[in-house]
């Protein structure tokens, strides 16, 4: 049997898509210490295709005829998003380590089911948030930790990203490494498939990095949506309270060009600001005092979305190499505000998670 420093992870891939292609298989494949034995996609002929080009040993159209093999270890699920629970919740009650995509669920209530039978069962249950494993995420993080910002009482994230068109279903989305497989038609324009629009596909990453940053829970949240002529929200405005009293606002879209999209997020304590532009790598924190912009070194270009990290930090985890970054508690974060934002849009109602300890 090998011991603990040369055992490896014996790990398979659940929806076997463009970015399960993309991200998650190559992360697994590059990491020294996983053992990628298996992957699924329901098309037989695209999962030979994978299991050939990729040299993956065992392939699948079946997410059951995956989980049994009995010598996995930790599955990744990145199929579209009305599979997400049922597929996680048969892999945690085999007792395996997850790693699911966003959004993690298409409600708060399954979302939190997961995560209560992952504690249950004893295994780790990780959201893929690539923006939680940047330099600046780990930092921001720390500082907000130790109060060098003060009390939160302001933050404000507007974020865009060219996707409206996968929203829409009128195109595919080619990632700057080129498209090994296009995305299916559906998984982003399907409402019984999706979930939502912009609020499921991008809003989920907001969402799950304020709870990242700040620790904090959504306690309340006004939400209004345009659909711009889609079946889907295109265009997503939230006004949040969290638990300590704190205001928050999220606007997000997909209809950008690429050459101008933005994640600039500004959170105001009653020390300092911390000052993030994610897509071009920056941070500052600016103390009130006025003595003077702290600016940290720039995020390189390559690693502004490290895509390939949620992966690699769960094998690190589960070797207990280092700790999880993003739990699946912040996946439940992250759907109790889309599960509100969507209920408040629809009723024109604020909606109330939770009261908050201000």
């Amino acid at each position: 049997m090998a011991n603990d420093s040369t055992r490896k992870v014996v790990c398979g891939v659940i929806g076997a898509g463009w970015w399960g292609t993309y991200a998650h298989i190559p992360a697994l494949l590059a990491h020294p210490r996983a053992e990628l034995v298996a992957i699924q996609t329901r098309d037989a002929e695209t999962a030979a295709r994978i299991g050939h080009d990729f040299d993956i040993p065992r392939v699948f159209t079946s997410s059951d005829e995956l989980l049994a093999q009995k010598d996995l270890e930790a599955v990744v699920v990145s199929s579209a998003p009305h599979l997400h629970h049922p597929q996680v919740l048969a892999a945690l009650k085999r007792g395996l380590h997850v790693l699911v995509e966003k959004p993690m669920t298409h409600t708060a209530a399954q979302a939190r089911e997961l995560v209560e039978v992952a504690r249950a069962n004893n295994v780790q249950l990780h959201s893929s948030f690539p923006w939680h494993h940047t330099r600046h995420g780990q930092e921001a993080r720390r500082v907000i930790g130790e109060g060098q910002l003060g009390d939160l009482r302001m933050i404000s994230v507007l974020m865009t990203n060219p996707v409206d068109h996968l929203i829409r279903g009128t195109g595919t989305f080619a990632t700057s490494g080129g498209t090994y497989i296009e995305p299916q038609p559906g998984t982003y324009s399907e409402p019984s498939v999706a979930g939502g629009g912009q609020v499921y596909n991008q809003v989920a990453h907001a969402a799950g990095y304020l709870a990242f940053l700040t620790g904090l829970r959504p306690a309340q949240v006004f939400a209004r949506f345009h659909n711009d002529g889609c079946r889907l929200d295109i265009y997503d405005a939230l006004n949040l309270e969290l638990e300590n009293g704190c205001i928050a606002s999220i606007a997000s879209t997909g209809a950008t060009p690429i050459e101008n999209r933005l994640y600039e997020i500004r959170i105001y304590g009653t020390k300092a600001v911390l000052l993030l532009e994610l897509w071009k790598g920056m941070m500052a924190v600016v103390p009130r005092d006025g003595s003077g912009e702290v600016r940290y070194p720039d995020v390189s270009f390559a690693d502004h979305f490290p895509e390939r990290a949620p992966a690699q930090n769960m094998i690190d985890s589960i070797l207990g190499l280092a700790e999880q970054v993003s739990p699946g508690t912040l996946g439940l974060a992250s759907m109790e505000v889309i599960d509100a934002a969507c209920e408040s849009a629809r009723t024109g109602l604020n909606v109330c998670i939770r009261e908050s300890r201000q």
